[in-house]
């Protein structure tokens, strides 16, 4: 029964680090809409930057994000002056008067960086933009980039989360994937971050992975664990070959179907439970004084594009070839290749192509959608507070899927539409019956499981 149910509810749908997603954004969200967007900006908001990296040294096959191979830092020295330069005029247009709370360093691998170059980002930002004393700065870390050099530039940026991409530990499973990666290099880059004072460690893993089994995937788990990371991200890899023609290096015979994706993750989360640690939304766990869980247990959990997070931030600007960003009125993307966003911060400083402006019924179907991805539910009346429009279709589309729910999905629970622990693995399916945009058939999307 249970392997005939995530059979029937495996079905692509979007993960929703946003809603609407990105495949509805349009073209006629660009720089003008976007500098005013920016300018309206007060000091009572607060904001996040998200700073991308679109290059590695070497190509992982399993990786979805918008990200190129380079042997030659020329082409990186060249991108980096773009990013300064959108920085500059994004700053411009941003009061000073708004603190930023937190910075995430994203790729791509951020970690490629000259340790100087890295000092000089850094310092573009702080020149640009007004930093809260305790803000939070995290980067996305490649351990096959690092040394002593870049260790101690990150230190000097002021970083204060390190997040490893570890994805498995099986040499047969790196080979697969293009990610060779040792637990030793691994342990090396946590010491040393921790050893310069970092106070939080997060390491991703997946399942799904081409010829990736219970056992080897127990094995990473257990290896991960040694080394006490305060968070820990457990994602299924997504096979999007249409989207990134580099996953075609997979061979899709060797990957799991999904009940046995289903299993690996089961198995996996049931691991790290075990080991003390608190379940966040459908794929991250914590430790108990983690403010992530701390977060979740106050019901603050927030859903951005760089998936679960405590931050609170009324704004996220995305800096960057392809970086997403979302202000009060809306979604805005960066142009994605990386040489038409250089010319683009080269003519007028901003490089958007493309959002999303803000309905009143896609904010109350978006509070809807984030707290079934935080909390497994969501308040009719917490609804009919902010959204009193559309409260009533919405409460009715709750009911109205409880009472046809055979698999015990979700109840209604009081004030509460609520997902039952049977149907909290499928939070991505139950989300989606929310979404007013999915019928429109815009962009595939991975399988929910």
């Amino acid at each position: 029964m249970q392997h005939a149910l995530v059979e029937r509810l495996s079905s692509p749908v979007p993960r929703y680090t946003s809603y609407p997603t990105a495949p509805h954004f349009n073209e006629s969200i660009g720089p003008e809409v976007y500098a005013q967007w920016l300018g309206r900006l007060a000091a009572e908001n607060r904001l996040s930057l998200y700073a991308h990296v679109p290059y590695c040294d070497r190509l992982c096959w399993f990786c979805a994000c918008h990200t190129k191979q380079t042997l030659r830092y020329e082409p990186v020295e060249a991108y980096l002056k773009g990013l300064h330069a959108e920085i500059a005029a994004i700053g411009t247009r941003v009061s000073r008067a708004v603190p930023v709370t937190a910075l995430h360093f994203g790729g791509g691998s951020p970690t490629l960086l000259r340790p100087e170059d890295m000092r000089a980002l850094k310092a573009c930002l702080e020149t640009n933009f007004s930093f809260a004393a305790d803000a939070e700065i995290s980067v996305e870390m490649d351990p096959n980039d690092l040394d002593e050099a870049r260790h101690d530039a990150l230190a000097d940026i002021g970083m204060t989360r390190a997040s490893l991409g570890i994805q498995d530990f099986d040499p047969k499973v790196q080979k697969a994937i293009n990610r060779i990666q040792t637990f030793e290099q691994t342990r090396g880059v946590v010491e040393a971050a921790r050893a310069r004072g970092v106070r939080s460690v997060n390491c991703d893993i997946l399942y799904g992975l081409p010829h990736q089994t219970l056992e080897t995937l127990a094995e990473t788990v257990l290896a991960v664990l040694s080394l006490a990371p305060d968070r820990i991200a457990l994602f299924g890899y997504a096979h999007v070959p249409w989207m990134k023609k580099h996953q075609t290096m997979i061979d899709e015979a060797a990957l799991p179907g999904v009940v046995a994706r289903f299993e690996q993750m089961a198995l996996a989360a049931d691991m790290l439970v075990s080991a003390g640690y608190e379940a966040i939304g459908i794929d991250h766990f914590a430790l108990p004084a983690d403010r992530l869980a701390v977060a979740a247990r106050q019901g603050t959990l927030r859903r951005n594009f760089q998936g679960y997070t405590d931050d609170q931030a009324d704004a996220l600007v995305g800096l960057g070839a392809s970086s997403i960003g979302q202000l009060p009125e809306g979604y805005i993307q960066n142009m994605p290749a990386t040489g038409e966003y250089l010319r683009r911060v080269e003519e007028g400083g901003l490089a958007a192509v493309r959002g999303y402006a803000l309905t009143e019924e896609d904010r109350a179907r978006a509070f809807v959608i984030e707290k079934i991805m935080c909390d497994f539910g969501f308040s009719f009346a917490a609804l009919a507070a902010r959204h009193p429009a559309f409260s009533g279709v919405i409460r009715s589309e709750a009911i109205g899927f409880v009472a046809a729910d055979r698999d015990g999905l979700a109840r209604i629970e009081g004030d509460r539409f609520v997902l039952t622990a049977a149907g909290r693995p499928f939070a991505r399916t139950v989300a989606a019956v929310f979404d007013a945009h999915l019928a429109s058939g815009r962009g595939r999307h991975s399988i929910a499981v």
